[in-house]
């Protein structure tokens, strides 16, 4: 399929600032059955762009803003050439097929820091099995749990709410559901990170991340590599979620990461959309 993402966002202050570095994550990752068509990113014109990869190889687009400014704007197009994928397409290696498993020396040396600092999370919903467990079909259960036990409701700005408060909550916005299976995973003891993109939701049913980006989980199953999960819909991920970042933290992954300088508080607006039409190739004559 042919789709054509058009992302803007604007930050309008009551007066001008003085704006930090800003850090955009917006761009797809590269993947086997994503092509990049075209792309384009944009900011404020005296803006001095810069474009990396971080610690966790995502591109970014380092942006210093050299004058004060009482608005701070960012659009990103994008069309893609996407292939199927499907989210289930991988062999688990033989020492992983069943829940709980031990990673082998040669991947815990990588994936250390993706388990570290996890405390076992209690779910009122949901147990861990006390017997081993086909790994894909215990993950699959865990993510349909969390689905159907905790409500969605959209928050477009502040952090997430630690796990214990979203489950008391029994609500929350995606990137509080990709933490707390992130931390209940890593406290069973499977390495997880965090991940941001774009989910494409077509047709006229519910859509979960219209108008904004998305975010769900990854966890490493041996001979699968990283696989994700989705638990605000319920599902794993396939050729409809569109990666541009992951991470250890939410801070890691998000989409735009910055703020302004003052010695007082300046009242401000923060507006985004976002929007992922499918597109009609053209014929090849």
């Amino acid at each position: 399929m042919n789709v054509r993402i058009q992302y803007q966002a604007q930050y309008a202050y009551a007066e001008a600032v003085t704006f930090s570095l800003h850090l955009f994550r917006l761009f797809p990752r590269a993947e086997r059955h994503v092509r990049v068509l075209r792309s384009r990113f944009q900011t404020n014109l005296d803006a001095v762009v810069n474009y990396r990869r971080d610690l966790y190889d995502n591109e970014v687009a380092s942006c210093f803003y050299p004058e004060r400014s009482a608005l701070l704007h960012a659009g990103f197009n994008v069309d893609l050439d996407i292939d199927p994928r499907n989210a289930f397409g991988f062999l688990v290696a033989s020492h992983a097929l069943d829940f709980p498993f031990i990673y082998e020396p040669g991947e815990l040396r990588v994936l250390a820091p993706y388990l570290q600092g996890a405390q076992p999370i209690e779910l009122p919903f949901w147990k861990a099995p006390l017997r081993p467990r086909p790994t894909i079909d215990f993950l699959v259960e865990l993510n349909d749990a969390l689905h159907r036990s905790i409500r969605y409701e959209r928050r477009d700005e502040g952090a997430a709410y630690p796990p214990a408060d979203l489950i008391a909550r029994g609500a929350g916005s995606c990137r509080d559901f990709a933490v707390l299976l992130a931390e209940v995973l890593r406290g069973l003891g499977l390495a997880t990170r965090l991940a941001s993109g774009y989910l494409c939701e077509f047709g006229d049913g519910d859509k979960i991340a219209e108008g904004s980006l998305h975010a769900w989980t990854e966890v490493f199953i041996p001979g699968a590599g990283w696989v994700g999960m989705d638990p605000t819909n319920g599902t794993f991920c396939d050729h409809h979620h569109l990666t541009a970042a992951v991470g250890l933290t939410s801070e890691d992954i998000s989409p735009v990461l910055g703020n302004y300088y003052s010695n007082r508080h300046i009242p401000s607006t923060m507006s985004a959309t976002l929007q992922i039409v499918p597109q009609i190739p053209h014929a090849h004559s």
